[in-house]
Order: structure tokens, then C-alpha cells, then sequence
């Protein structure tokens, strides 16, 4: 399954539940991994967006019983949630559960366990977070697969700024003289008697 990523303006106006979801899950039939794939919520509102998630996923794994998180990143963590055609009951688990991990159960397969991107990730991370996330062959937790993340960024904003610093150099900018400035001229204005009109000599 792929990620549905959608730019900011043109989802502004819609609600989460009408708004595509923005879900990457590992290949079907792949050995199990610390995490079985990433959902990028547009909020921390478990009311709101649970329903969406749910009709992704009940068709592939079976209907969704049971959903735990972690509270640290939850400000609320409703009993349950009324999703199409059922209720999902909500657990929480603060030592024992990894807080960038939604926990998934299903009265008929079995468990999964999603990577939850912080609403407020950029495009680009969330999507490295998804490819990363659905990789059967990595072997991170949530909480692993954030902390990658970051020291990526932290890596491409030093990059970025040792790139800036080469054009400064580059151009001049380091070891030179410091620049005087021209000297300032006062700026003449005229008033509007001496203003001339179209025509006149």
C-alpha cells in the first residue's frame, strides 16, 4: 500500500473523515517487523481519526476490536470510538507501550503495530518515516524510527548550512576586508508646486 500525501491547501477546508488516508503498510506476507507500517493522523483526536483508519484497515486484517496508545502524545484518550458499524474499544499504556505507537488488535487475526507520525511532520520526513516504517527488513522500533529521523534532519540542516557557508566563502565572503559603506546622499524631494503635468516644457 502506498502513502496518500496531500499538500496543506488543498485539505484545509474537509474534516479528517473525508480526507484520504495517509497510510504505508509492509508487503503482504512479509516477515514480521517491530512495526507493521506508519499512519500519519492529521490530529491527536482518536474520535476523529480513528473511523478512516479503521475502513482502511478492517478489510485487510480483519475487523478492528481494540486500539491502545500511549498517553504522552494522546491529550485524550476517549473508552471508545464509533467507527463504521462497530465500536473500537480504547486502552492506554504509559511504561509499557512505545508513545509514537498505535497498537492494533482484531478479534479474528491477530495484532499490529503502526508508527503514529506527529500530525505536524513535514511532507518529506513523513514520507521517509513511512518507506522506513514498512520496511520488513528493518529492525527499529517507533520510538527508534523517530529518533532516525531527527538525527536526519539535524544531519541535512548542518549540511545545509556547511553548504551555505562554502558559497559565503566562495563568494568573497570570509577573509576579505570589511566593506565601507558608501556614504548616504540626502534624498531630494520635491513638493508639489514644482512637480511638472504632462505637456509642459
Amino acid at each position: 500500500m502506498t502513502a496518500i500525501i496531500e499538500h496543506p491547501q488543498a485539505v484545509e477546508d474537509r474534516t479528517p473523515s473525508s480526507l484520504p488516508i495517509r497510510l504505508m503498510l509492509a508487503p503482504v506476507g512479509t516477515s514480521p517487523a517491530l512495526v507493521d507500517g506508519a499512519w500519519w493522523p492529521r490530529s491527536r483526536d482518536l474520535t476523529a481519526e480513528l473511523p478512516s483508519l479503521t475502513a482502511v484497515l478492517d478489510p485487510l486484517w480483519g475487523r478492528i476490536t481494540r486500539v491502545t496508545v500511549n498517553p504522552t502524545f494522546w491529550p485524550v484518550i476517549p473508552h471508545k470510538v464509533q467507527v463504521t458499524g462497530h465500536l473500537v474499544h480504547i486502552g492506554w499504556f504509559k511504561a509499557e507501550q512505545d508513545p509514537h505507537k498505535l497498537l492494533l488488535l482484531s478479534y479474528t487475526t491477530g495484532r499490529w503495530d503502526l508508527l503514529v507520525i506527529p500530525p505536524e511532520t513535514g511532507p518529506a520526513t513523513a514520507a521517509r518515516l513511512m518507506t522506513a516504517a514498512a520496511d520488513p527488513l528493518r529492525a527499529l522500533t517507533a520510538s527508534g524510527l523517530m529518533r532516525e529521523a531527527e538525527l536526519f534532519r539535524i544531519a541535512a540542516e548542518a549540511d545545509w548550512d556547511s553548504t551555505r557557508e562554502l558559497a559565503w566563502d566562495s563568494e568573497g565572503g570570509q577573509g576579505t576586508a570589511p566593506r565601507t559603506p558608501a556614504p548616504r546622499h540626502p534624498v531630494r524631494t520635491e513638493t508639489a508646486p514644482s512637480l511638472r503635468t504632462a505637456g509642459t516644457p
